[in-house]
């Protein structure tokens, strides 16, 4: 029966909570709500972003040893970094021509602009703090970074992930050149660990409708609180913003992954490519984190797409952490929307700045909490409007991030299938799966 199929179940799991969320808010439940609901959505976090190292560790180092040539992987690796750069420019662009064709930041009332401000301007400091350490980084920093000076302290933050990228690889090159029965035998321990990892993820899964029905219930009381009336109210002031940021990052899916599949694969088609990694993509917009939901979008493009473990291991982590096509959408829309609104209209040059700006913190900011909106603090300090205005968005920024992760999880899992493709490691696909 469809209903015994996860992504449905998780799309029940979806609508249930919402609807769970809004009764919550209307009759007084939301204490109820926070303390009994949405411990069970954090949970289910934890667990998949505790499955996301060991899950990254295994299966990059026993596909890493498996190889009996390195080159193939820094070939790889090469393809993987120009093509998130390339698609990272041209979401930038989408989100630029979007917003200076619709022009949300024009139709904002001046009260609805104070009573903003007002509201969320205390919000801004921590993150403009965070924004700070990024624009003072060195030019090199970023590749220092990726090496860690300790192991455990890297596997233990998930936003160090290409830390583990890192130790990973460099495992793997050590078993290839230490050769012999001492590698086989470790490259079997490494298949083995990952198999129970792969297995742990499926069970985790089982429980996800659960884990996404607390999500959404507690999402909705911490938008809404105790006045329902007055988070519509915001939606609606800002729903020409909202409106054109999902607009252009639905158009960046449908244009920039489309052209991809069509240049480097035609034995795939966009929706065929939904239909396999659709659990994946409803777990990216309850979670609204990359990270988190890592564990499933590698075990959903491995079996339902066919991509070898050799390229998820390596591809998805590091997009999970430097690839955010809908982050970088969303900072070229709320940077002018944010300049419109202020009156302020931005030159040619301006607006090129802002696609180097947003391309450079995508990588610049990767591993910081709440990196979409640091990044925007980033770019709107590079172009000189005033970061106060970003407590114009941020009323809806929760619901939006939310989209843009689905985007994010969604072109990494393009990029993997793309470069798999191009190095001839595509498996049968089980797109019904």
């Amino acid at each position: 029966m469809w209903y015994k199929k996860l992504h449905w179940q998780i799309v029940i799991g979806l609508f249930l909570g919402l609807a769970w969320g809004l009764l919550s808010s209307v009759i007084g439940w939301n204490e109820f709500t926070t303390d009994f609901i949405k411990p069970f959505g954090t949970i289910f976090v934890k667990l998949l972003k505790l499955i996301a190292v060991p899950l990254v560790l295994a299966s990059l180092v026993a596909g890493v040893a498996s190889l009996n040539d390195t080159t193939r992987l820094s070939r790889m690796g090469g393809k993987t970094v120009l093509i998130y750069m390339i698609t990272t420019l041209l979401a930038v662009t989408i989100g630029l021509v979007t917003v200076n064709t619709f022009q949300p930041g024009k139709s904002l009332p001046q009260e609805t602009m104070d009573s903003l401000q007002e509201t969320y301007s205390s919000s801004l400091e921590e993150r403009s703090s965070s924004a700070n350490e990024v624009l003072n980084r060195g030019v090199l920093d970023f590749v220092v970074d990726v090496v860690p000076d300790n192991f455990f302290a890297a596997a233990s933050d998930n936003s160090r992930m290409l830390q583990v990228v890192f130790v990973a690889i460099l495992l793997g090159v050590g078993i290839i050149h230490m050769g012999g029965e001492k590698a086989k035998t470790l490259v079997t321990v490494f298949d083995a660990f990952n198999d129970v990892i792969i297995l742990i993820v499926e069970h985790i899964m089982k429980t996800a409708p659960y884990g996404v029905f607390a999500l959404m219930a507690s999402l909705i009381i911490d938008l809404a609180g105790d006045d329902l009336g007055k988070a519509l109210e915001l939606l609606g002031a800002l729903g020409w913003y909202s409106l054109t940021l999902v607009f252009a990052l639905l158009l960046h899916v449908f244009l920039v992954y489309s052209t991809m599949f069509k240049v480097f694969s035609k034995d795939i088609g966009l929706f065929q490519f939904f239909k396999a990694i659709r659990p994946a993509m409803l777990l990216g917009f309850s979670t609204s984190s990359s990270s988190a939901t890592l564990p499933v979008t590698m075990e959903r493009v491995e079996k339902n797409l066919g991509v070898d473990e050799e390229v998820t291991s390596f591809v998805l982590p590091v997009g999970a952490t430097i690839n955010m096509d809908g982050t970088s959408v969303y900072q070229a829309i709320a940077a002018v929307f944010i300049a419109q609104a202020l009156g302020m209209d931005l030159t040619i040059a301006q607006q090129l700045m802002i696609v180097a700006t947003a391309t450079a913190a995508s990588i610049g900011a990767a591993g910081v909490p709440g990196a979409g909106i640091v990044m925007l603090v980033v770019v709107l300090e590079t172009i000189q409007v005033p970061t106060a205005g970003i407590a114009l968005i941020l009323g809806v920024d929760r619901i939006l991030d939310m989209c843009r992760t689905v985007v994010n999880v969604t072109g990494d899992a393009a990029v993997a299938y793309v470069v798999a493709s191009t190095e001839g490691l595509l498996n049968e696909p089980n797109f019904d799966d």
